[in-house]
């Protein structure tokens, strides 16, 4: 039995900044995760993906914030079990619980924090009569090293945030780069946008918007991607890769069977503290749902935060939470 003050169920950059929240109050963790290596979606689908929204950072790698979260999270000794899926939850007499694993590790914890991002996923993939065919062969879901696309023929479909930053990423990487949307307008950052359709404007990609995906061909690898417009058009592409990003099709798995309220795949949450509802269980991150939630790291940051301070009853119920600053040699200090 591994016994811990904090479970956190998902290793991803929130549940690994939560660490360092608890560990600002004293709180130790045990973080798990499905996946074998920590970091969540930015480790496993794009480590190499650029991200411009974390004060500080201009711009940061995605594996490289997990490092960096990793570095800022060592003095507080966290402890992991990786590669195992949460399987049962049982709740103590004493209020505390008992996470089991699908291997069978058990972790007791007083208060659990669900930080798994969008739980089990799995990319979404396009409506094609021979997609299988082409997957590992040209068709990818996620760019894990960029340098694959080195002088190649790219084409990216979809409209988020992520097809956006790839196109612009990929534009200075690959021999061409296409960008296909069925409709006119992104739904990513307008400022993302804004740059893509400068990179059209002077010729450095190519960008079909109101196209649909309809045929990939190739012998024994992708070489031509097929596109239908709105008027019933077909466009012929030349091609070495088809990246379809169209999103994660997520999956509570076990937690759906908590008794947390659940709605639209998210966990319902109240904002004074992040709880769920169900007495010392959390939720942080893309896995919770609230009026006005943006699912982005920093507003998970910020609800770590939030919600650390109000799991500190739960560990310390005999303690008042509260900070008295004094000056040691000068300096500053609790």
């Amino acid at each position: 039995m591994i016994n811990t003050d904090i479970c956190i169920i998902g290793a991803g950059p929130v549940g690994l900044f939560a660490v360092f929240e608890a560990g600002l109050l004293k709180m130790r963790c045990h973080l798990i995760d499905a996946l074998p290596q920590v970091g969540g979606q930015l480790s496993e689908i794009y480590p190499q993906k650029p991200i411009y929204d974390i004060p500080g950072y201009p711009e940061v790698k995605a594996q490289e914030l997990v490092d960096n979260l990793m570095e800022q999270i060592k003095p507080f000794i966290p402890t992991f079990t990786l590669g195992e899926r949460v399987d049962h939850l049982a709740k103590q007499d004493d209020g505390s619980f008992v996470i089991t694993t699908s291997d069978k590790t058990q972790v007791h914890a007083q208060v659990i924090v669900i930080a798994g991002g969008l739980g089990c996923f799995e990319p979404r993939k396009p409506v094609l009569e021979n997609l299988e065919t082409f997957e590992g062969k040209g068709v990818v879901y996620m760019v894990k090293n960029p340098e694959t696309f080195r002088d190649k023929k790219v084409v990216i479909a979809g409209g988020g945030d992520s097809a956006l930053d790839w196109t612009i990423y990929l534009a200075d990487v690959a021999e061409r780069v296409t960008l296909v949307h069925r409709n006119e307008t992104f739904r990513g950052a307008p400022d993302s946008a804004s740059k893509v359709f400068d990179l059209a404007n002077n010729g450095k990609i190519d960008l079909i918007l109101s196209a649909n995906l309809k045929e990939i061909n190739g012998d024994g690898t992708l070489e031509t991607v097929k596109l239908e417009n709105k008027a019933k058009e077909e466009i012929t592409i030349d091609a070495d890769y088809l990246i379809p990003l169209f999103g994660l099709s997520p999956k509570l798995g076990p937690i759906a069977d908590w008794g947390l309220s659940i709605d639209k795949n998210a966990i319902e949450v109240d904002t004074t503290d992040y709880s769920t509802g169900v007495d010392r269980i959390y939720a942080i991150g893309d896995i919770n749902t609230y009026e006005g939630k943006l699912k982005l790291i920093l507003c998970g940051f910020h609800e770590a935060a939030i919600m650390m301070h109000s799991a500190f009853k739960y560990v310390y119920p005999d303690q008042k939470l509260s900070f008295k600053y004094t000056t040691v040699n000068g300096v500053n200090a609790f």
